[in-house]
């Protein structure tokens, strides 16, 4: 449950490899509870994921494992991204995908296409991923020893921002056709941000946005964060992406 959105409590689904099973949030029972928006039942939930991705990350830093989150508002392009990465890093670094969506399998189809194992967690009426999602596709999945490994998050520039999963990077991803506004309106989402991504810079011409203008106001809200201009679709900028990548 998200206590500020008020997202079910339903449990999620995981699918891996057409397989597909119950996974209920560990924190709580499969009959649900009142959706009692009040600051203890926030802190609560908060601090009840907190654990778990405290568990999470020690799952992966013993195995040298990298997970980097990936964050952004339907649209921007961030399974395109996740397909160009995947076959840019293709034979200098093992690469698994937890994919997060409401609702199909249709991005993990599209991961496994491109040759990358993957484990899909459906959360229904959910908004985003948490720590203990994570933790069953990371069961499921079992990424190796010393591999990258994405969380593909649910496309939403609210609640992600909020939920810990254990990951080592957290990565915002914009597109231009988005307005370079989103991170004045969405303070949360890119307070978080380790890099943000610019994405879609083939469309500029076509588009009224400034990717100076979006880079100092992710910087007014998280200085220092490193922005870098891609397309997922050109492959412009990736190497300035898969750098960042390799320094994590």
């Amino acid at each position: 449950m998200c206590a500020d959105c008020g997202c079910g409590d339903t449990g999620a689904r995981l699918t891996v490899l057409g397989r597909s099973e119950r996974h209920s949030h560990p924190d709580h029972d499969d009959h649900g509870h009142p959706h009692t928006r009040t600051i203890a039942v926030e802190q609560a939930v908060l601090a009840g994921n907190d654990v778990l991705a405290a568990r999470n990350r020690e799952w992966l830093a013993a195995r040298g494992i990298t997970a980097v989150n990936l964050m952004s508002s339907p649209g921007s392009g961030k399974t395109t991204l996740l397909e160009r990465t995947i076959r840019g890093l293709r034979g200098h670094r093992e690469v698994s995908v937890v994919e997060g969506d409401q609702e199909t399998v249709l991005d993990a189809e599209r991961i496994r296409a491109a040759g990358c194992p993957v484990v899909q967690i459906n959360t229904g009426g959910g908004c985003h991923l948490d720590a203990g999602m994570l933790a069953g596709g990371l069961r499921a999945l079992d990424p190796p020893v010393g591999s990258l490994l994405f969380v593909e998050n649910v496309g939403n520039l609210v609640c992600p921002a909020l939920f810990d999963l254990g990951e080592t990077g957290r990565a915002v991803i914009v597109s231009v056709t988005e307005g370079d506004d989103k991170p004045l309106k969405y303070p949360h989402m890119f307070a978080a941000a380790d890099v943000v991504l610019i994405n879609k810079i083939d469309l500029l011409p076509y588009v009224e946005f400034d990717p100076d203008n979006c880079a100092d106001r992710a910087r007014s809200i998280r200085p220092g964060v490193e922005v870098l201009s891609v397309s997922a679709t050109t492959g412009a900028g990736l190497d300035t992406w898969f750098q960042w990548l390799s320094r994590r």
